[in-house]
């Protein structure tokens, strides 16, 4: 079993009822993901989401609240991911951005696209999170205490 932990970023970004999205292949299948991705040693969690979201997007993001901390083991691999997922609103969109060449595309999706598909997502969270952001399960930035 893998020995080091996981600790991922994700944020759950809204705008006109629709929801940005990552599509990546992994092992040969294209799976669905909210834009995430690891918290680099001495790295904030919270500019971790805000690089991860851009990195992958192309869109620069306001966090607005947290949504909570799941745990997944893929079963391929054996590790195990603690992953810490943020609602935020885009700011802008940047064109110029070099996308992560890991990501196949960024788009916007509806509710109803993301849970008619739950065989295409990348893990249990990404669909468990949406549900917690539509039921307005938020909690606010202010529990965070950046001392880095």
């Amino acid at each position: 079993m893998p020995n080091k932990i996981h600790l991922t970023v994700a944020t759950v970004v809204e705008k006109d009822g629709q929801f940005l999205m990552v599509k990546e292949t992994k092992d040969g299948r294209q799976m669905i993901n909210q834009p995430a991705g690891h918290v680099e040693p001495g790295e904030d969690i919270l500019a971790a989401a805000l690089r991860e979201t851009y990195e992958e997007t192309g869109w620069v993001v306001s966090l607005t609240g947290f949504l909570g901390i799941s745990t997944y083991r893929a079963k391929s691999t054996g590790v195990t991911y603690y992953r810490l997922t943020f609602s935020a609103v885009p700011v802008h969109f940047d064109g110029d951005a070099v996308i992560d060449p890991d990501i196949d595309v960024a788009l916007w999706m509806s509710v109803a696209d993301l849970q008619s598909t739950p065989e295409l997502m990348r893990s249990p969270a990404v669909l468990n999170c949406l549900d917690d952001f539509l039921a307005k399960r938020i909690f606010p930035m202010e529990i965070f205490r950046n001392t880095l």
